[in-house]
């Protein structure tokens, strides 16, 4: 795993997007989120993580988009985590400002 890949690598103070290629169907646990590029489905398993990520290109960055879904400070690594798992697997991925 690189270091671009864990969770303490994950740039939170980035700017990050779903990928064009992701379709999103809400779930009562969270989503479902599918690349029609590679194929993969991921699960998102709570509400609050799907907000994080809907909300993550009106942000100007991942920890703003934590912020406004209420994500509190105690509850940021694990929201780190999982977006660093969504990285790793092209769900979403870095913007332009």
């Amino acid at each position: 795993m690189s270091t671009e890949d864990s969770p303490a690598g994950f740039d939170l103070d980035g700017a990050w997007r779903l990928d064009d290629r992701v379709s999103i169907r809400p779930e009562r646990f969270g989503a479902l989120l599918y690349h029609f590029g590679t194929r993969r489905l991921s699960f998102l398993k709570s509400p609050t993580l799907l907000t994080v990520v809907r909300g993550l290109a009106e942000q100007p960055d991942a920890r703003a988009a934590c912020a406004e879904a209420g994500v509190g400070a105690g509850e940021l690594p694990r929201y780190r985590a999982a977006l660093a798992a969504l990285a790793a697997s092209s769900m979403i991925q870095p913007r332009s400002l």
